[in-house]
């Protein structure tokens, strides 16, 4: 990697700024002064340090978002705000995107990282990766949902969903409810309950896997992974294999 690509990833400024710096002499390799920007570096195997500082190189990042309902999943958009939008500048160095997507009005649990990899797979339908939702339906649910849903339904573009966990909650003219999907259509909550006659009027992802959304992040806040639930994420998808 080039040394002011590996400074400006690493928050030392613009590519203009950190060239500046390594003009002036205030970066160093391996305890040698370097003024090239074009001079390669393995920063997992030699020392890069600006002013005596150190640089703690990272690849990745990983964060929890709890994501509101007013902004798109998606790294940009010409109309609306995005969840990349919401990060703090120094995450959003790293360039990381959603993993997956969930509709402007979905709120809850999305993962973003700019590891590729594990989004991927994360992703794929043959991982078979469960993703639960709790959602306030229009509604009376049944029994018989439940064994619709475990069947799987016919959509409206005639595709037959995965079978899936529906859990009632709460069933009445308004019912409370939990679903467990392994797959990621578009609409596809709604589409389901559709399906069966039924809309869905909030809807909130809540964990992905056996990884659950922080309660203690409000809408809008997120966290970094801890590295015992990013090496969750990773066994669960067979990464490390």
């Amino acid at each position: 990697m080039r040394i002011d690509k590996l400074l400006a990833n690493m928050g030392y400024g613009t590519r203009k700024e950190v060239k500046q710096l390594l003009k002036s002499g205030h970066v160093r390799i391996n305890n040698q002064v370097e003024k090239s920007p074009k001079t390669h570096v393995d920063p997992e195997k030699e020392d890069v340090s600006v002013n005596g500082e150190v640089v703690e190189y990272r690849e990745f990042i990983y964060l929890m978002l709890n994501k509101p309902g007013d902004v798109v999943s998606a790294t940009e958009d010409a109309n609306d705000l995005t969840v990349i939008d919401i990060l703090q500048p120094e995450d959003a160095l790293f360039e990381p995107f959603p993993v997956g997507r969930l509709d402007k009005d979905t709120e809850g649990l999305l993962l973003i990282t700019n590891d590729g990899q594990l989004a991927h797979r994360l992703t794929s339908p043959k991982k078979d990766v469960g993703k639960t939702y709790f959602a306030e339906i229009e509604g009376k649910v049944t029994e018989e949902d439940v064994e619709a849903f475990r069947e799987g339904v016919t959509l409206d573009d005639g595709y037959v969903t995965k079978p899936s966990d529906l859990e009632i909650i709460e069933t009445g003219h308004y019912s409370e409810i939990l679903l467990t999907i392994t797959e990621g259509k578009f609409h596809q909550v709604k589409r389901m309950f559709e399906a069966v006659g039924k809309r869905v009027t909030y809807l909130k992802r809540v964990s992905m896997g056996d990884l659950l959304l922080d309660e203690h992040l409000e809408l809008g806040e997120y966290r970094e992974l801890r590295d015992e639930e990013i090496e969750y994420l990773k066994e669960l998808t067979n990464l490390d294999h």
